[in-house]
């Protein structure tokens, strides 16, 4: 049972394109915006509506009562889940990455609080979850499953909306972007235009090789080879963060306003930013930054350790 009203609707209004400072690191002579995905909501927030809208659409259409869906116990999209679900009038099921513990971390006492009843699977159960998800929809049938991260040919054709957002696209070279379960990504090279590059950073530890689920899931779902992932400003892997990208965080909240989390965008952002002192676009070009939103990740650090 919720124990609150759902916040406002989305309000993609509110998604403004404005212009990022980074020459306090050195010379910078490559124009960057940023789009504000991160303001559209309160919760369902950056990239995460969009990645939601047709699985909500489809739910819908085909008459179930709820959605069920996957994440660990910082997930920023369970949390956007259960908002949505709120919102919609679903009931909500958040199936979590290990074991429950007392008390609940924020973000999943939001999740909770906005209705979503909370299942925890061993580590091991949910490392398999294509098998999980069949064993879900089989014990919940008049819940819709969403994969982790929305990733799913749904998920790709919300995120292929997100350009429609911008004002003169076409000035753009290249667009970057946070990457986790590569779906916005592939969404983004579905939709960008033909001169268009886009970058996506990976939060995870991963390598170039045929293992890597992030090549794999765009090999299926992406439209053009118009994209480069990057694997080196992972700050040591998923969720983990180094000194280094706490500071760059914090001053690039001091000099900008503009929040970044330890997951996904500041990592993107502080790989942007070496890669601009690094000379890697030339002249002429210009870049977009996508604010996939999400900042359920800092809750996870000591109080205070940074400034918003």
């Amino acid at each position: 049972m919720f124990t609150r009203p759902p916040y406002e609707t989305v309000d993609l209004s509110r998604a403004i394109v404005q212009p990022v400072d980074f020459s306090q690191w050195g010379t910078i002579a490559v124009p960057v915006d940023v789009l504000r995905l991160d303001l559209i909501h309160p919760v369902i927030s950056g990239n995460k509506w969009f990645k939601l809208k047709y699985h909500l659409q489809s739910a819908r259409s085909k008459g179930f009562k709820g959605i069920l869906s996957f994440g660990g116990a910082w997930s920023n999209h369970l949390v956007a889940v259960a908002e949505a679900a709120l919102i919609n009038n679903f009931a909500a099921k958040g199936i979590v990455r290990g074991e429950r513990n007392e008390p609940l971390n924020p973000a999943l006492q939001d999740a909770e609080n906005a209705g979503m009843e909370l299942l925890f699977v061993n580590r091991t159960e949910y490392g398999e979850e294509e098998m999980l998800q069949i064993k879900m929809q089989e014990q919940f049938p008049d819940f819709a499953v969403i994969p982790s991260g929305g990733q799913s040919a749904e998920g790709v054709l919300g995120a292929s909306e997100i350009l429609t957002l911008v004002p003169d696209l076409a000035r753009y070279s290249h667009i970057a972007c946070a990457v986790g379960t590569a779906t916005m990504m592939a969404g983004l090279i579905n939709s960008s235009l033909p001169h268009q590059q886009i970058l996506g950073f990976s939060s995870l530890k991963l390598s170039n090789t045929n293992d890597n689920t992030l090549l794999q899931f765009l090999s299926k779902h992406a439209l053009n080879d118009r994209y480069q992932l990057i694997y080196d400003y992972h700050s040591g892997g998923f969720g983990k963060h180094k000194p280094e990208l706490i500071s760059f965080m914090r001053e690039l909240y001091l000099q900008t306003k503009i929040p970044t989390d330890i997951v996904y965008t500041g990592k993107m952002a502080f790989g942007l930013n070496d890669l601009l002192q690094k000379n890697f676009f030339t002249s002429g070009n210009r870049v977009l930054m996508i604010h996939s939103g999400g900042l359920q990740g800092n809750r996870s650090l000591p109080a205070g350790l940074l400034s918003y």
